[in-house]
């Protein structure tokens, strides 16, 4: 039988000589970290070793990072029903790659996971085939279809940690007041996307380039008009709301007023919007087709800006494997999407090595923050806490190359990318579940 992370950690292991960065209690110091059991022991300088169990495992970990491992709030995985796209099992592959410890599942799959079997599904699928930890979120509306509400107290109970309709934003004002006001007696977080369908039926960010390519545009109209409408129905149910992936300067502005105003909210934004614009779409490259779209490059400094200052306050991977059939197509025609778990921290960094994003800062936004918002028991290393964690090296060099992707899917963004900064080893359990050899 095959090991899930459930099964029995090693005894003992004791990571030495690393500099450690924990958000979580804003630590950045070198020393030692000691993992008993699965769970983190103690943290300190020369922890002493006459103690160890003998069969302690000792990892030199000099000029290296360890850090609380990340947790990915949005991610597409195509299974149950899109198998050929992504399966739980080969996503957890290339989250544990990427440094991802954790992932959010959204529930856009075939069937939608809109009921207590299906989220039983996904985490029982994950327990037996995923070597990271696998969560699902489930759907905020039957079908996804916006009409009518999901049992949101039975499916928290079954283990989803949020409620969501995925890609699809929720028209109905009052489908979406009903929600914030119901899931309050959860404390149950209401994940949306935020893009007006009628407003957003293009393909690309609206302006001169859309013009210039002879493609219909998506005004950031689309984008700000439901997350306004949301804030407002924040403050008047306040319930807990998430913008899951954000794109433009006037939604920063609109998030932070919203937090300035004391409404429980948070936003998040996918990190092709944070290393990418619209230029690189160039010749009508259909993997660069993602939702939301690139915008133009004041609104990607925007977004790193709200990275910056706190409006913004989780980064994630909007992980959205597409098969070959559905990407060859000519760009109007080609699926939204691309896969991100094994991007998302190397193109992070760029905001630390090009930006002055401070590590901390960044590794905040990719483990701490998302594991607050959506009440894990992870993205920190303090004591007694599980040890999932990541051992990186903030400088080695290296390209993204496709045929080393672990995802079933191979439309990535970032073919050919060149990246300072990689993953070594990632910690799940205080079991060693991704290991680079340098």
């Amino acid at each position: 039988m095959k090991k899930s992370i459930k099964s029995k950690p090693p005894r003992q292991r004791l990571f030495v000589n690393a500099r450690i960065i924990d958000p979580s209690q804003n630590m950045d110091q070198h020393g030692d970290v000691l993992v008993t059991r699965g769970r983190i022991e103690k943290i300190g300088k020369d922890l002493p070793r006459d103690n160890l169990h003998k069969s302690c495992k000792i990892i030199e970990c000099r000029g290296l990072i360890l850090a609380p491992g990340l947790v990915d709030s949005r991610v597409f995985i195509g299974e149950p029903g899109g198998e050929h796209r992504e399966t739980i099992k080969t996503a957890g592959k290339a989250a544990a790659s990427g440094g991802v410890t954790s992932l959010v599942m959204m529930p856009d799959t075939d069937p939608v996971i809109d009921d207590v079997a299906l989220v039983e599904f996904v985490r029982q699928t994950a327990l037996e085939k995923s070597k990271i930890r696998i969560l699902p979120a489930a759907a905020l509306s039957r079908g996804l279809r916006g009409e009518e509400m999901t049992e949101f107290g039975l499916l928290k109970d079954a283990g989803a940690v949020c409620f969501t309709d995925g890609r699809k934003t929720v028209e109905n004002p009052q489908m979406m007041r009903r929600a914030l006001t119901y899931s309050r007696d959860f404390d149950g977080l209401i994940m949306a996307a935020t893009r007006d369908s009628s407003l957003g039926g293009g393909v690309m960010n609206a302006g001169f380039n859309a013009t210039r390519m002879g493609l219909p545009g998506i005004p950031r109209e689309a984008e700000i008009i439901p997350l306004e409408r949301d804030m407002r129905l924040v403050g008047m149910t306040r319930g807990k709301y998430h913008a899951s992936c954000l794109s433009t300067s006037d939604s920063v502005d609109v998030i932070k007023r919203a937090k300035d105003n004391k409404l429980n909210v948070s936003a998040g934004v996918a990190v092709a919007n944070l290393a990418l614009n619209e230029t690189d779409i160039g010749s009508y490259r259909t993997f660069f087709k993602v939702s939301p779209p690139l915008r133009h490059e004041d609104d990607r400094q925007a977004m790193i800006e709200g990275i910056r200052t706190g409006a913004i306050d989780i980064i994630c991977s909007n992980h959205d494997p597409q098969d070959v059939d559905t990407k060859r197509l000519p760009f109007a025609e080609a699926a939204d999407g691309a896969i991100g778990l094994e991007s998302l921290f190397a193109a992070a960094l760029r905001l630390h090595h090009t930006d002055g994003i401070p590590l901390m800062r960044l590794l905040e936004c990719l483990s701490t923050a998302p594991a607050r918002r959506l009440s894990l028991p992870c993205g920190t290393l303090t004591q007694g806490a599980p040890a999932d964690m990541i051992l990186f090296d903030p400088d080695m060099p290296w390209i993204m190359e496709e045929d080393r992707l672990r995802s079933r899917s191979k439309n990535t963004a970032f073919e050919g990318a060149r990246f300072q900064g990689r993953i070594l080893k990632t910690i799940v359990a205080g079991r060693t579940v991704f290991s680079r050899d340098v």
